[in-house]
């Protein structure tokens, strides 16, 4: 049987950061906004898209409805 060991007198990382490591730190958190922001931007275009495609179909709907009632009410009349 293999058994794990953990070595506990030494952390992983450092507890604090250079000033090159805040940088970075600084720089990832900027992009990963500047990539939320676009995801955002990109969202609300698809939503915009959609809504503006949506009215074209149901305007041609209305277009169609109120043709056949046209003809509806000269065939009864």
């Amino acid at each position: 049987m293999t058994t794990l060991v953990t070595r506990i007198d030494r952390p992983e990382r450092p507890a604090t950061l250079d000033a090159q490591g805040s940088t970075m730190l600084l720089m990832n958190e900027a992009l990963a906004r500047s990539r939320q922001h676009d995801a955002e931007r990109a969202a609300y275009e698809h939503r915009l898209a959609r809504s503006l495609s949506a009215g074209r179909s149901w305007a041609r709907l209305a277009r169609y409805c109120a043709r056949r009632a046209e003809r509806a009410r000269a065939a009864a009349g």
